[in-house]
């Protein structure tokens, strides 16, 4: 029996452990918290650092294989483990992700349109590029960024000298794109196919994912379109594994906003809504097995559950209802803006969600 090894114990690592199982393989995670989700299901786990060498090499020598679910695991750490150990992604698609104006360039690069951008290191260095680009615009640290966090919207010159603060680190100017909305993609490639799942619309609340509605109300052309450059980006940066690329779409155009070499919060939804799912693919990759095809079983809203939603998803989870699936991630501390589960609504269209079940949470997100 194969052993698949899981840098990070979230609840990402927690769902790549159980299809670990479902495929009749072991699980172990590493993670700093004794906490972690993932140890719950996990047949082994390591309790240590990310930055941790030692512990690090010891999770891959216990497995057979290893992947990711945490994007900021240290270059110098896991470079050198990628000569020694079987680690199938390596570690250039996490590198060129973790940092947003590498990411972006390599975006670029490899075919697929970008938002215009500039680098920004200084006070001087972001008043040129906020003239080159015009307002709005976003200031965003070039690293560790995630849920809206190390972002500043400059819609006028009053808003410069708060953007500023950020400048603690180095920074990404980006143009502001006046969007139609959000889509994501999530990908896995073998070197030999590329499965797609099907192309998700996000909608946010506090710039942190909170509906992810499918299939995304789009001309079939665009979305073709949006799938066919994802997938040729994927081959022609030689990347292979599991890859989510998030996307802003205005007309008959999209834009790449960014990347994650992992399974995403967007693709939770595959797991009741596909016959098959983002977990489970990148499972079958890491075991050497042919990956499968995956297709839509019925239009379904995916629904992120933060802290303050945690009450009414128990409620919903001791209702039982039919087509509702609910998924706690078994976080032992429940905060506002902390992502402890979700729900998945299959057979469910945006308009449906809006009328039976946006008003029962927190904030009242429509799928609209």
């Amino acid at each position: 029996m194969k052993t698949i090894g899981i840098i990070g114990g979230g609840q990402l690592g927690l769902m790549i452990a159980e299809q670990a199982h479902v495929l009749g393989a072991r699980a172990i995670a590493l993670d700093p918290a004794a906490d972690a989700p993932a140890f719950s299901v996990c047949d082994e786990h390591i309790v240590a650092a990310y930055d941790d060498a030692a512990a690090l090499e010891e999770l891959c020598r216990r497995s057979d294989a290893v992947t990711y679910e945490f994007e900021n695991v240290p270059g110098e750490v896991l470079v050198p483990l990628c000569k020694r150990y079987n680690i199938p992604q390596g570690f250039r698609p996490l590198h060129d992700s973790q940092d947003r104006l590498r990411e972006k360039r390599n975006a670029a690069e490899h075919g697929l349109r970008t938002p215009r951008f500039e680098a920004v290191d200084d006070a001087a260095s972001l008043r040129r590029a906020v003239d080159a680009l015009g307002m709005p615009c976003v200031l965003k640290t070039r690293t560790m960024g995630y849920d809206g966090h190390g972002q500043c919207v400059i819609r006028s010159e009053e808003d410069i000298p708060a953007a500023e603060r950020l400048l603690s680190v180095p920074c990404i100017l980006e143009e502001f794109v006046r969007f139609d909305f959000e889509a994501s993609v999530v990908l896995v490639r073998d070197g030999r196919r590329t499965v797609s799942f099907p192309v998700g619309r996000n909608i946010h609340r506090d710039g942190i994912l909170d509906l992810c509605v499918v299939p995304a109300a789009m001309p079939d052309g665009l979305r073709g379109r949006m799938v066919e450059a994802s997938e040729r980006f994927m081959e022609s940066a030689g990347y292979t594994g599991i890859l989510a690329i998030e996307y802003f779409v205005r007309g008959d155009e999209f834009y790449f906003n960014e990347m994650a070499p992992r399974p995403h919060n967007s693709g939770h939804y595959t797991i009741e809504g596909c016959t098959t799912n983002q977990f489970r693919e990148l499972v079958r990759y890491l075991l050497g097995e042919e990956l499968v095809a995956p297709e839509l079983v019925s239009p379904t809203v995916m629904k992120n559950i933060l802290g303050e939603d945690l009450v009414s998803a128990e409620r919903i989870a001791a209702e039982g209802r039919q087509g509702v699936f609910v998924h706690l991630y078994g976080k032992t501390e429940s905060r506002p803006k902390r992502k402890m589960g979700h729900i998945t609504f299959t057979g469910m269209t945006a308009g449906e969600y809006d009328r039976e079940w946006a008003e029962g949470f927190v904030g009242g997100v429509t799928a609209r």
